[in-house]
């Protein structure tokens, strides 16, 4: 059966799947839904994924309810699910060819029921919050966190209740929150601000906390590395470029590629890239300490962050410490890109579009 475990190599406290806590209670570390991963029969498990790919069963038809045999542990019935996941692969030759590459492909997660990979974490933190009779959910958000934890705490009726940084969140997104009722509470400050609001409060309230800190969100969010190797029929890429922000992404893909890893269901682990605007950089900063030689490590939180994009502007990312695991493991790197590198390369992107 799955547990939490702190992260901290000190540390190592367990605690049962239904407790309610985000960070150990011991020392205050991250925590991580462990698997008995290497009881489970690789081709086996291979085989029955692969198999779900024709089934109509809603919990099969899911891109992140599919692989369930490494989710949390929940009757199909109670999955809170809008058939999330499925995102193509799409060959990009013109784009290879603008980065100097031989070969490039995007996994477009823009195509989630909310236009977010952020569903794919929304389903699994959704669902543990049903299981365990939570009726209100709570997040800090600048735009597609708050429309994908509105979206399926509708679908499981719950009540929904987001922080927001004072003019700083996409009002689109802002839009799809308040369509499918959410509560929306501004507050001065930026994501960071909103972000320790929301911690403090989900520590004493019956709101529960779905923001990337929860390790039942980077559960569904994981799948993304499973559903991208069954796309490649199973074939391990070079490499992984992911954009930093929070950093639950990088630190979800990285875990599950470490659990298949161990599991011996892939032999090697892809090189995993995380990128950062330059103007929001403590990762960057971070590793950089890393490639000087030093080895006691620690994030220092970058005071207005600022960047054109928007959904990674943030100073103090929660998972820096999940994301730098994953960095280790995957013998990664982390890069930084300007403000006109980011500009030059979404009008190259717009441009290639209104061509095709």
């Amino acid at each position: 059966m799955p547990f939490l475990q702190c992260i901290e190599p000190d540390c190592k406290a367990q605690f049962a799947s239904t407790t309610p806590i985000y960070t150990c209670e011991r020392c205050g570390g991250l925590l991580d839904l462990v698997h008995e991963v290497k009881a489970i029969e690789p081709d086996q498990l291979r085989q029955a994924w692969d198999a779900r790919l024709a089934s109509k069963a809603p919990a099969d038809q899911s891109g992140v309810w599919r692989f369930r045999e490494l989710l949390p542990e929940v009757e199909e019935a109670n999955i809170v699910t809008m058939i999330e996941g499925n995102t193509q692969l799409f060959e990009a030759p013109r784009c290879a060819d603008y980065a100097g590459m031989n070969q490039l492909t995007f996994k477009h997660l823009g195509l989630n029921p909310t236009g977010s990979f952020k569903d794919l974490g929304m389903t699994t933190g959704v669902t543990q919050a049903a299981r365990m009779g939570t009726q209100n959910v709570a997040c800090a958000s600048t735009g597609n966190t708050s429309a994908s934890m509105a979206a399926y705490a509708a679908r499981a009726g719950m009540k929904a209740v987001i922080f927001i940084p004072s003019g700083q969140i996409a009002l689109g997104k802002l839009s799809q929150a308040l369509d499918y009722g959410a509560t929306v509470v501004q507050i001065d400050g930026d994501f960071d601000d909103a972000m320790q609001l929301v911690r403090d409060i989900t520590k004493d309230s019956p709101l529960y906390l779905l923001n990337s800190v929860n390790p039942f969100r980077l559960e569904g969010q994981k799948t993304i590395a499973f559903e991208m190797l069954q796309q490649r029929d199973w074939r391990v890429p070079d490499r992984i470029v992911v954009p930093g922000g929070n950093l639950g992404n990088s630190s979800a893909i990285a875990k599950g590629l470490h659990e298949l890893l161990e599991m011996g269901f892939i032999d090697r682990l892809p090189k995993i890239t995380i990128i950062q605007a330059e103007g929001a950089n403590p990762l960057y900063q971070l590793w950089q300490h890393h490639r000087a030689g030093e080895t006691q490590l620690k994030l220092q939180a970058l005071k207005g962050a600022s960047t054109l994009a928007t959904a990674i502007k943030i100073g103090s990312p929660v998972s820096w410490q999940k994301a730098l695991r994953g960095l280790w493991w995957s013998d990664g790197e982390v890069e930084q890109v300007s403000e006109q590198e980011i500009a030059d390369a979404k009008s190259h992107h717009r441009a290639r579009w209104h061509w095709l």
